[in-house]
């Protein structure tokens, strides 16, 4: 399939310079078909507007909401993998509160938007493919808008046509629809979409096709078939409960699996999808090819499935990673890079080449128990020794390399310096403060460097350095220096890839013990040869979620996952994340690298609540809803 970046995205900019002289000239329910719809670019500018609105979970989706950049593009740094165990932010803690990753006005907004058009399409004059068409991309958008909100709230109020008000406030009141209607009512649209939609568009917009349903309809029959099967690890009690509002029986999850298996085979047997560089020589080339993909997804056309695009620099058209998470010593006169922080659960989540299978923790020392011992440098301990600073990371899984700028390694022409401080001879430590220290005519610094400008970790300075150890590098252009102004990056964000159709597969059957398993397996292994493993692994759900946290890792899935797992709590349970520290080593000549695990520094524990499981439903002194548990 070919997603060129033209039409949708100049779309995006049309609507976002004219939609206010457009829209605005009438009240919505007021619209006149004959006059928006009467022709092609009439239908354009009004779905384009319908797609700018999708709660795609990209580069400015923040806790705030999506499409942040346009109302403020300052957001701080911050980023949904913060929230999880992916990522801190280099300055401030970050976690969940009641009133984050909400999505209620907005929902209903699109819901409204997307109706107007549903209610009219039967009266366009327009021939039947166009109709079909139609049809197939507003169920599509009507289905992504109820799967936003029943992942966050449960049971919503489903609003299938334009509400009209004739003096009475109560008629327009809807109660909520169960949990399990809801889910059923999102994939009853993507199968609408999937009957109506063709497998491409004519010139390659970047428009719904079947096989963008399908892929929605993958994910959200997965993310129901697992708080079926879950539920019980995180039990409430309510009024919600009682009325099935928030909550499904653990018997539904065999459908729910069923129908995520069933639409990810679909794609999977098209035959129109395949893994981008599906089989490289070495672990370096596996890299390569993934930073690549994720560089720029448009050089990825066979993977990816749907694309946002960004059209152009500027608020509302373009989005801050560019500016936010370059290492220190890129940053190109941006005052405050370095925000994206991987921690060192992720880090340990990747496996190496020679134990292929389970993951494998960074070894600090010969000690076991060391992987558990977070409280700092041990002078007596025997650290093992390392001749660089990356050497510790050889052998692991090549998507490490790609995601994250490890310290030692190259950057935009620049060695990246990570160092959190120094041995002296005499075994004293000077860890994260302190002057230079001369010794055998060299002179050492504490972060690896004289100037700030020098180096990327540690330093409290600005809030501009790391504190887990290494950097951020998934989604940057190497080749690329972003200007220091808001939304000027503009590369595009993969939605959805064929390679987490392959995990949904095969997690899907994994978990249910239904479907193809010897397919289920070739799923996951061909994700784990693209990233230069040789050896072929069982398919285990522990196997599926390990590859899942390290191929999706930063793309906003962790998050969701922990949620429909019903896992948050207890990854989460007064929790600190940690971070590895590379310290030069002067006890020994040539000087060597030890490191060492830590809490990261200047953080506090985090713990997850059970009621945040479902978001709180604003209003509801004015809507009548009942309210979830514990709110």
């Amino acid at each position: 399939m070919s997603y060129l970046k033209k039409t949708l995205t100049l779309l995006l900019v049309l609507v976002a310079m004219s939609c206010g002289d457009v829209l605005d000239k009438q009240p919505l329910d007021k619209l006149q078909g004959e006059n928006l719809f009467s022709n092609p670019e009439g239908v354009k500018l009004y779905m384009a507007n319908l797609y700018y609105q999708l709660p795609i979970e990209d580069f400015t989706f923040f806790r705030q909401g999506f499409n942040w950049n346009t109302g403020d593009p300052n957001n701080g740094g911050f980023a949904p993998a913060m929230s999880t165990d992916e990522a801190v932010h280099t300055e401030f803690g970050d976690f969940i509160g009641d009133g984050d990753f909400q999505w209620w006005d907005q929902g209903y907004k699109l819901i409204r938007d997307v109706n107007i058009l549903i209610d009219i399409i039967p009266t366009l004059d327009i021939t039947d493919d166009e109709r079909k068409a139609l049809i197939g991309e507003s169920s599509f958008i009507r289905a992504y808008a109820y799967f936003a909100l029943v992942k966050r709230y449960g049971g919503v109020p489903l609003i299938t046509s334009v509400q009209k008000y004739d003096g009475n406030v109560e008629a327009l009141k809807v109660p909520r629809s169960t949990e399990k209607e809801t889910w059923d009512f999102v994939l009853k649209e993507c199968d609408t979409a999937i009957g109506n939609l063709g497998d491409s568009w004519p010139a390659g917009e970047r428009r719904a096709t079947k096989w963008v349903a399908y892929a929605l309809k993958s994910r959200a029959a997965l993310h129901a078939a697992s708080l079926a099967k879950y539920a019980d690890r995180a039990p409430i009690s309510g009024t919600a409960v009682d009325q099935k509002l928030v909550g499904l029986d653990k018997a539904a999850a065999a459908e729910f699996y069923k129908a995520a298996i069933d639409a990810s085979e679909a794609i999977i047997s098209s035959g129109k999808f395949n893994l981008y560089k599906p089989s490289p020589t070495t672990p370096e080339e596996a890299a390569n090819n993934y930073r690549l993909l994720f560089e720029d997804p448009n050089n990825a056309p066979e993977e990816v499935i749907f694309i946002k695009g960004y059209a152009r620099p500027g608020s509302g058209t373009g989005h801050n990673y560019g500016i936010w998470y370059q290492p220190n010593q890129t940053a190109n006169g941006w005052p405050h890079p370095g925000r994206m922080n991987p921690t060192l659960e992720l880090m340990d989540v990747y496996e190496s080449y020679d134990k292929p299978g389970e993951s494998a923790p960074l070894a600090t020392s010969a000690t076991t128990n060391d992987l558990t011992d977070y409280t700092g440098f041990n002078a007596s301990k025997q650290y093992k020794r390392f001749d660089t600073e990356n050497d510790i990371f050889k052998g692991k899984d090549a998507r490490m390399w790609a995601t994250m700028i490890l310290p030692g390694t190259s950057w935009k022409g620049q060695k990246i310096v990570i160092q959190a401080g120094f041995i002296k001879p005499d075994g004293s430590s000077q860890i994260m403060g302190g002057d230079p220290f001369t010794h055998g005519g060299t002179t050492y610094y504490t972060y690896g460097a004289s100037d700030r400008t020098k180096y990327s970790g540690f330093d409290t300075w600005g809030g501009n350095n790391t504190r887990t150890g290494v950097s951020f590098k998934k989604f940057l252009n190497e080749g690329l220096n972003i200007a220091p102004g808001w939304n000027q990056c503009v590369t595009d964000f993969a939605d959805f890839r064929y390679a987490e159709i392959l995990l949904n597969y095969a997690e899907a059957i994994a978990e249910s013990g239904t479907g193809n398993k010897v397919k289920g397996a070739r799923a996951l292994n061909d994700i784990r040869r693209r990233a230069g493993h040789k050896t072929e692994i069982q398919l285990t759900i522990t196997n599926v979620i390990r590859e899942r946290r390290v191929e999706l890792a930063f793309e906003n899935k962790r998050f969701w996952d922990l949620i429909r797992r019903r896992e948050y709590h207890t990854v989460f349970n007064n929790t600190m994340r940690h971070a590895l520290l590379p310290i030069l080593d002067l006890r020994v000549t040539p000087a060597k690298y030890i490191f060492v695990r830590v809490n990261v520094p200047r953080s506090n524990p985090s713990t997850f609540d059970y009621r945040q499981y479902y978001r709180s439903i604003p209003g509801i002194g004015a809507n009548g809803l009942v309210q979830n548990p514990q709110y």
